[in-house]
């Protein structure tokens, strides 16, 4: 497949890059700063996304593509909107060159909460909604956006992040979280995304993810 992978910088995004030109996919990265990119990605023609403008290198990375994974992602707790307006100028460049596959990280405290999940998820829910309440704000506007767009997107939630191994073995919940799943490697969020680009459930969908 032709793929064009934004945030390829990012935890998630590296391993979603290195992930598909293993598996023999045609790799564009989308990157705010090329020199960012690693040498072990550099099979992966490099685009410079630019946060503010840029419309017209966007939408020349997302042309004629099968799907566009983003592993966009907030660097701090105060991310000022950074994941909404870049997936905007993301969904904006898909309606105009008529790419319509999107899959987005998102996050676990963003998905709805289960009414039989345990009290110590909960409460850890809600301290987590506490310290990250921006950046899951910014998540939340970000998958209302995705929402009001007509492209057959997918945001992919999953719950603590770790630099643990790629499994491959890990539950999926469409429009739900998995139980009692508290967290997920980043190469085990990557093998997900790419493993649901396919998956016609998973089309307008949140899909909780974790072990």
């Amino acid at each position: 497949m032709r793929l064009t992978v934004f945030g390829a910088t990012g935890g998630v995004g590296q391993e979603i890059v290195r992930q598909a030109l293993a598996a023999g996919h045609e790799v564009t990265a989308v990157v705010r700063d090329p020199a960012r990119l690693p040498d072990g990605l550099v099979g992966a023609p490099a685009h410079a996304l630019v946060p503010l403008g840029g419309e017209a290198a966007v939408r020349s990375a997302v042309a004629g593509r099968d799907a566009v994974l983003s592993g966009l992602g907030a660097r701090s707790r105060k991310p000022g909107g950074v994941v909404e307006r870049l997936t905007g100028q993301v969904l904006r460049a898909m309606e105009a060159a008529g790419t319509r596959r999107l899959l987005v990280v998102s996050a676990a405290p963003v998905g709805p909460e289960q009414a039989d999940d345990p009290l110590p998820d909960r409460l850890a829910r809600k301290v987590l909604g506490t310290v990250l309440g921006e950046v899951y704000a910014d998540l939340a506007r970000m998958e209302a956006a995705l929402a009001r767009s007509a492209a057959d997107w997918t945001s992919v939630r999953p719950p603590r992040l770790t630099n643990g191994p790629r499994t491959g073995v890990y539950r999926t919940v469409v429009d739900g979280t998995p139980r009692r799943g508290r967290s997920l490697s980043r190469a085990d969020v990557a093998d997900a995304m790419l493993a649901l680009i396919d998956d016609p459930a998973a089309v307008r969908r949140g899909v909780g993810v974790a072990y």
